[in-house]
């Protein structure tokens, strides 16, 4: 039997991932082909100089998978590419009613809300991956297990450094601390797997790159959002005071992610059509399993395949993303897909 829910127009929700996410020539295929895509590619990769250009030949050649997974290129590529994304969605006359990122993810979302510009987007961007990428080596493992069935094996250096899902954590911390803390939980059936990263994001090891930061945050303008945004750091709408507090931005690297509670409080406040805008459709897998999707109130789709690397499939996904949000009933500006 339909469910009626599906007729009705559900409003927008753009998700933003980060760490993690990054995969060799992800959204490669839209680059040349997608105009508004491009412009603001080419726009990002300007803004940081002779360094956005070395970003942009090593995204665009492929690459080897261990220097994508290095701050210096993860992270830069990551905001560029949601931010490119999510302007693509504003070119075709959508505005979301909501904004949600994971991590460096968020940083795409403040950018879009007019948190900040683009141009002091990409300058603390820069900052950011400076600072980080002199903190000790680290990583981070993901655990099938909940917050508090982790607690026995986090110390003084390993910690939550991310709830994704009810049962899906990630743990953060120095390398060798954070093995041991593997070997423990696969010694007690626990299933893990080391993530994407070769640095402890959200974690105390990177304390000393937040107070290096801080001047940097406090010389930004920081505004309002004009669209609503859901903090991962909050587990709530982020409200004017905190996205004109320069610590709320500096200390994000530190902060543990609430990505699975911060989409829940979302949901719950109403139906959303959920578009992934960034590679791997991690968020997206994480969104289906919550009940609101699983029910059919709420709806996902993603602008990207789950893949990287076939130019035809990344603009197959933007096509099909625009068609899902035509289909839900709103104004879709066909040239503007096209172009």
């Amino acid at each position: 039997m339909p469910n009626p829910q599906e007729n009705a127009r559900r409003p927008v929700a753009l998700l933003f991932p980060g760490q993690g996410s990054q995969q060799v020539l992800m959204g490669a295929g839209l680059y040349g082909h997608m105009s508004v895509f491009t412009d603001v590619m080419d726009t990002v990769f300007r803004l940081w100089g002779e360094e956005g250009a070395s970003i942009r030949a090593d995204w665009l050649s492929g690459g080897p998978p261990e220097l994508l997974d290095d701050v210096t290129r993860a992270q830069p590529l990551l905001f560029a590419l949601n931010y490119a994304l999510g302007r693509t969605v504003l070119s075709w006359g959508v505005r979301p009613a909501a904004l949600l990122g994971h991590s460096v993810g968020e940083l795409s979302a403040a950018v879009l809300a007019g948190v900040f510009g683009l141009a002091d987007g990409a300058r603390l961007m820069m900052d950011r991956i400076t600072t980080i990428a002199g903190t000790p080596p680290g990583g981070m493992l993901a655990v099938a297990a909940s917050r508090e069935e982790v607690e026995p094996y986090l110390s003084g250096e390993v910690s939550v450094g991310a709830v994704n899902a009810p049962r899906q954590v990630l743990l953060a911390g120095p390398a060798r601390p954070l093995a041991e803390a593997e070997r423990r939980l696969r010694a007690d059936g626990r299933t893990c797997r080391m993530a994407k990263a070769r640095q402890a994001f959200h974690s105390p090891l990177l304390s000393g790159a937040v107070d290096r930061s801080a001047p940097a945050w406090k010389e930004t303008e920081l505004r309002a959002p004009e669209l609503t945004v859901y903090s991962a750091y909050l587990g709530a709408v982020l409200s004017p005071e905190d996205a004109r507090d320069p610590g709320f931005w500096a200390r994000q690297p530190v902060d543990p992610v609430l990505f699975g509670p911060t989409l829940e409080r979302m949901l719950d406040g109403g139906d959303h059509l959920l578009v992934e805008a960034g590679p791997g459709q991690g968020l997206s897998a994480l969104a289906r399993r919550r009940p609101a999707v699983t029910s059919g109130r709420s709806a996902v789709t993603a602008m990207l395949p789950a893949r990287a690397g076939d130019p035809a499939g990344d603009r197959a996904a933007v096509l099909n993303a625009a068609e899902r949000i035509s289909a839900e009933g709103h104004d879709i500006d066909g040239d503007a897909v096209r172009s």
